[in-house]
């Protein structure tokens, strides 16, 4: 994979108004499009063969096929995003299962306590297992009232919509449980480990 990202779609700095500047972490800027930035080429998924997992510290693991998959319970959900590329699109509208939905099929080891998100492409992103529960995170294969567009992660990509975008695992086939940080591709490069926008953690150091 390259070493920096593809910045095909982004555009040009436009200044939030009224009561969105409230929304807008500090060093973005806000867009109306949707970027597309990506770490490689975009995968074509034959959703016959697509599948999901969950393993690692688990008792048992457990995947799904794509058609057992749209048979989990479904929301929809309203979300700013940020990318560490300081643009921010707010009111996105996803649909998808719930991370905790998905965790409520296996059952955890107790030691479980980080997560690495793995994606088509050999893509991986590391994060801490409380952040992707109680609500936070979800893994989406609607955009906008229709199916998510490969460029954008499809068929489905984890969001995790606190955080900078890159630990928004586009084309994700799993969550592997473990009881260590692993730091991911963009982490291993020098990118922040956590990676939130409101305390601007860009790169290791801030």
């Amino acid at each position: 994979m390259p070493e920096k990202f593809v910045t095909r779609g982004f555009v040009g700095r436009r200044e939030p108004a009224g009561t969105q500047t409230k929304r807008i972490p500090p060093g973005q800027h806000l867009v109306k499009d949707f970027p597309v930035l990506s770490a490689g080429p975009t995968p074509r998924t034959d959703l016959a063969k697509w599948t999901f997992r969950i393993e690692g510290l688990v008792k048992e693991p457990v995947s799904w096929g794509w058609n057992e998959f749209q048979k989990l319970p479904a929301q929809d959900f309203v979300k700013d995003i940020s990318c560490v590329t300081k643009w921010t699109k707010l009111d996105t509208r996803w649909r998808g299962v719930s991370v905790d939905i998905l965790l409520e099929q296996v059952e955890l080891d107790r030691r479980a306590a980080f997560v690495t998100a793995f994606s088509d492409g050999g893509y991986t992103t590391n994060i801490p297992l409380p952040e992707l529960v109680n609500g936070q995170a979800f893994v989406a294969y609607g955009y906008d009232g229709k199916p998510l567009a490969p460029e954008h992660g499809g068929p489905a990509r984890l969001v995790v919509p606190h955080l900078y975008f890159w630990k928004s695992a586009k084309w994700v086939r799993g969550l592997r449980l473990m009881d260590r940080d692993v730091a991911g591709f963009w982490e291993s490069l020098g990118y922040n480990n956590h990676g939130d926008p409101w305390k601007e953690e860009r790169y290791t150091g801030d």
